[in-house]
């Protein structure tokens, strides 16, 4: 089990690491893929930010960031109303991926790459701009140990809105944790 960020080594994806990604293997074939064909060609375009989690020289994990809004409605409006925050959208992160390689599942790795996520976030909105939320389309699986709704929910994101199918878009205001 790693317990801490401290045991893993993050570096930011780039041509040197390609050999590193071949061997990821990840059950959700989409995170996979996403990393081995566009996670660098994304990076190089701006559009998002992919970081590699390594354990002992093994890649074990990415995280792609990228920006975003999240829009308010309902409950969520009015309590930012209730603040004299009228705005319809706040600034967010959006975790647009984030897997663990199926040999290092269930070892507190992918707690420790959204611990990391989040402490990047908060270090941003503190220090260079502005931003209120983490966000994530979080992917549903029919397999209750590979839901990742219920490893968000874990953490305190809450749903923004219930669907049944598909990703279900969840939030943490990184104001109030």
């Amino acid at each position: 089990m790693i317990d801490t960020i401290k045991e893993l080594k993050s570096e930011i994806l780039s041509d040197c690491y390609l050999n590193s990604i071949t061997n990821f293997e990840c059950y959700e074939k989409e995170l996979e893929s996403f990393l081995k064909e566009d996670a660098l060609e994304n990076q190089k375009q701006g559009i998002s930010k992919t970081y590699l989690f390594f354990y002992e020289n093994n890649l074990v994990g990415y995280v792609t960031l990228l920006t975003d809004t999240l829009r308010l409605e309902g409950e969520l409006r009015e309590f930012f109303k209730s603040k004299d925050i009228l705005y319809k959208t706040l600034p967010a992160i959006k975790i647009g991926r984030l897997a663990v390689d199926d040999k290092f599942q269930r070892q507190g790795i992918g707690k420790n790459i959204l611990e990391y996520a989040l402490i990047l976030t908060k270090m941003i909105s503190q220090e260079y701009v502005g931003c209120r939320f983490l966000i994530v389309d979080a992917k549903r699986n029919q397999d209750h140990s590979k839901d990742s709704v219920h490893f968000y929910k874990r953490f305190g994101f809450r749903t923004l809105k219930e669907r049944s199918k598909g990703t279900l878009p969840m939030y943490l205001d990184i104001y109030l944790k």
